[in-house]
């Protein structure tokens, strides 16, 4: 069977031959009739099997076949997400090589990098667009893109687009899109779960499925080290000095952990470089290109270079660090034996990993082949969660106090592993005397003396028992009578006709009117006024609204 066969258009033919294809796969050969005829599909094939080219293909000649109309604005038509920026890259690539000399204009956004570049391949006009969630949700938000003639909507790597990672994203932006459109999904792998949640976006759907889901290639020599964790770099660097190893993808489960095993193959003579989510964009762009070149022979990366990079004639992959999802093991040494080519995977298994490692054999179906080495694995003992977390801190303490930072250090370990004793606390604010507190605590209550005619003396505590605080009696009203005489000292109270007035506060000052003399003290004379200069309260005082101005003007 050939690509005439798909009744795609000559100049597709043409740029499909030039690209090296001469057959189509299983899954192109099932899923391009269904997509040009405008069904909804779910596509679950192996890694290497060519399922950007099943969706990449349809959706050109759909552009082709409804041509933007000289007098009328290109708008966005065709909407694919990708959980990686590298594969957008990719998808993005494969567009420009399809629809060469086509009147269609593919655009890629993604994050990591200015996104002016970006807006402004979106105001010269873009009917396809490939792009990473959150950068699209950010421009949305911004009023750049709108989704309103969105006619194809494709979820590439659709297992992870739909786990927790992206699927509130996906949601926000599935929400967005017209009532009528035609939706794609394709994966490696489809976990039951994750298929439940993709029939929430797809409608009446063709569900083809190529080979056993979440298999893996035949052609791909898989193989099992059992090695402890501290020899992992000496076994690594000696695979990786063997003849046939031209180069080779080295997996790990974390950034720092990618990191330190290229400090580690620099040390032993092999040059490395690393590809991860702390990397800037232009530095993941550079290392992937020095590799793809052939410059450097080894590229450590975690899992985002797992889905949908395309490497041609990737000898080795090497698991240096057990995947915590199954899935990955299958995306990861999917990365070798692509296109019909042969390949080898190779895995690192310490004794912290055989869980997953039996997670892994579960999914694919079958054993892994043991292989021995000069560093068998010795430790059969798990670590201790414990102590692994405590040793993660000291790492990180480590780290940071190299770039002039620091970090709480945990709690001291004893020989056993377990948390050493708190320290009794020192001498502050908040503790002024420890010592004397814990004796206190410690010691117990002595006896009442029995001796006739003593009082008992209560045992000292650390605790003291709060003082009693009398109640203050009401100044005025019910039970105001027995209040006792206040012995503070009083203003003196004015004579001379003068009312007496209790503001506010319990201030006393004096009225316009004039009563009999309360006391015998002598009278306080009223200050003059500023104004008139005659005896009296004083001038009175001038409310100012800051809106209005002082009394109300504007």
């Amino acid at each position: 069977m050939s690509f005439e066969t798909l009744n795609l258009i000559p100049s597709i033919l043409k740029n499909v031959r030039a690209a090296g294809y001469e057959t189509p796969t299983p899954i192109q050969r099932a899923t391009i009739p269904l997509v040009s005829a405008g069904r909804d599909v779910l596509g679950c094939a192996q890694t290497g099997t060519g399922k950007t080219a099943a969706f990449a293909l349809p959706m050109i000649q759909q552009m082709v076949n409804k041509p933007v109309k000289g007098n009328q604005p290109r708008v966005i038509r065709q909407l694919i997400l990708t959980p990686t920026r590298e594969l957008a890259l990719q998808i993005y690539d494969n567009f420009v090589l399809y629809g060469k000399n086509l009147p269609t204009v593919p655009c890629v956004i993604f994050g990591g990098v200015n996104q002016q570049s970006q807006v402004d391949a979106l105001h010269r006009g873009a009917d396809t667009v490939v792009a990473c969630p959150g950068r699209l949700w950010d421009l949305m938000n911004q009023g750049y893109v709108r989704l309103d003639w969105v006619e194809t909507f494709v979820l590439d790597e659709a297992d992870r687009m739909l786990d927790m990672g992206f699927i509130h994203d996906v949601r926000r932006i599935a929400a967005k899109l017209p009532g009528k459109h035609q939706t794609l999904l394709f994966s490696a792998t489809m976990p039951p779960e994750v298929e439940k949640l993709a029939m929430d976006l797809l409608h009446d759907p063709e569900t083809v499925k190529v080979d056993p889901v979440s298999s893996t290639v035949k052609k791909i020599d898989q193989s099992l080290y059992y090695v402890d964790k501290a020899n992992k770099k000496f076994l690594l660097a000696k695979l990786l000095r063997e003849s046939d190893v031209e180069n080779a993808l080295v997996f790990s489960r974390t950034k720092h952990g990618a990191d330190r095993i290229v400090r580690e193959m620099k040390r032993e003579g092999i040059d490395a470089v690393a590809i991860h989510g702390d990397k800037s964009q232009n530095q993941r762009v550079n290392a992937l290109n020095r590799f793809k070149s052939g410059e450097c022979r080894v590229l450590v990366a975690t899992d985002i270079a797992a889905r949908g990079i395309d490497i041609a004639g990737l000898s080795h992959v090497f698991n240096y660090d057990m995947p915590m999802e199954p899935e990955a093991y299958v995306h990861r040494i999917g990365r070798t034996g692509r296109a019909g080519r042969d390949g080898t995977a190779i895995s690192f298994c310490c004794i912290d990993e055989v869980k997953q490692l039996e997670q892994v054999e579960k999914l694919i179906g079958k054993r892994l082949p043991v292989k021995q080495s000069e560093w068998p694995m010795e430790i059969t003992t798990p670590t201790d969660p414990n102590v692994k977390e405590a040793a993660r801190q000291l790492a990180k303490a480590a780290r940071l106090a190299k770039l002039g930072r620091t970090a709480a250090l945990p709690r001291k370990l004893t020989s056993t592993g377990e948390a050493a004793p708190e320290r009794k606390p020192r001498k502050g604010p908040d503790n002024p005397e420890p010592k004397a507190a814990a004796k206190a605590a410690q010691k117990p209550a002595k006896a009442p003396e029995k001796a006739a005619g003593k009082p008992v003396k209560p045992a000292k505590t650390a605790k003291t028992a709060e003082k009693a605080v009398p109640v203050a009696k009401p100044r005025f009203g019910p039970g105001a009578e027995n209040r006792a005489p206040v012995p503070s000292v009083r203003p003196a109270i004015p004579q001379g006709g003068q009312t007496i007035v209790i503001g506010k506060g319990g201030k006393l000052q004096a009225a316009g009117s004039k009563t009999a003399s309360a006391g015998t003290a002598k009278p306080a004379q009223p200050k003059p006024s500023a104004k008139s200069g005659k005896p009296g309260i004083g001038r009175p005082v001038q409310r100012v609204n800051r809106a209005r101005g002082r009394n109300g003007e504007r």
